[in-house]
């Protein structure tokens, strides 16, 4: 079992700007997009749609995912332990949870979904920096029990690996069912429904075109067209943001994950 503890330390000791990519908010707006690669994998999908309840709180695996994220990236050791015990204890009951490929990609999207957010709605990341962010989330495999050896370790072998488990993946009900929860929210709150559009356009957008295709979605030039626009708007509202406030939801939600960790 990997040591929870190790999960934050490779952050520690890093630069101003790696620390800055890390614990920026931009990632978020991706969020969606993690999560309906991960479930474009069949056995991810199964698990999801049988053992969360999306249909009524369809925005909390989303904010559980990136709790886990920037308590195991950005967090204390404690943080990290905490996160990791809370999705332990998820997968108990869910078949093939503990399966090193699945977790390998899971963990793996949400390093690529950072990536591309940035690139979409950020300053896009260099070669070098995006080195250091891969090193950066192997943790985030490690706490889900990924052997430290199958993280790739270059860039170029994460996007070989990338490109084949691409090739692998398959849309199934399952995952259609989750997506139908998860970008038309029945029961969540207003302010929720109301953001969804947007949510929408993005999370389709920024998805690879094949697995836009397997899940259906409509996509041509007008579609282009409007996800273009969003990121446009995105990235020129995030410019006069201060720092400081892109950097809000990660201790926004590790304080939260602390809060439940004390009612529990």
């Amino acid at each position: 079992m990997p040591d929870a503890h190790r999960a934050s330390r490779p952050v520690r000791g890093r630069d101003q700007v790696l620390a800055h990519v890390l614990a920026d908010s931009t990632p978020v707006v991706a969020g969606g997009r993690a999560i309906l690669l991960q479930i474009a994998d069949p056995v991810v999908a199964a698990g999801v749609r049988r053992h969360s309840d999306f249909a009524r709180r369809p925005q909390q695996r989303l904010a559980h995912t990136l709790m886990y994220v920037y308590a195991v990236v950005i967090g204390t050791p404690s943080d990290a332990a905490m996160a990791t015990a809370f999705v332990n204890r998820a997968h108990v009951p869910v078949s093939g949870a503990d399966d090193v490929d699945r977790q390998l990609w899971v963990a793996a999207t949400l390093y690529d979904s950072a990536l591309r957010a940035h690139d979409a709605f950020g300053t896009p990341v260099s070669a070098e920096l995006a080195q250091r962010m891969l090193d950066a989330y192997a943790p985030l495999g490690v706490a889900l029990r990924v052997p430290e050896a199958r993280w790739p370790d270059s860039v170029a072998a994460f996007e070989a690996y990338w490109d084949r488990t691409l090739a692998t993946l398959h849309v199934t009900d399952d995952a259609r069912g989750v997506v139908r929860d998860l970008l038309h929210p029945r029961f969540a709150p207003f302010w929720v429904r109301a953001a969804m559009p947007l949510v929408r356009i993005v999370t389709v957008g920024l998805l690879p075109d094949s697995v836009r295709a397997q899940y259906g979605f409509a996509w041509g030039p007008r579609e282009e067209r409007r996800f273009r626009r969003t990121t446009t708007g995105l990235r020129r509202v995030r410019a006069v943001v201060p720092g400081p406030l892109l950097r809000l939801p990660g201790p926004l939600l590790i304080r939260s994950m602390r809060r439940m960790a004390d009612r529990h």
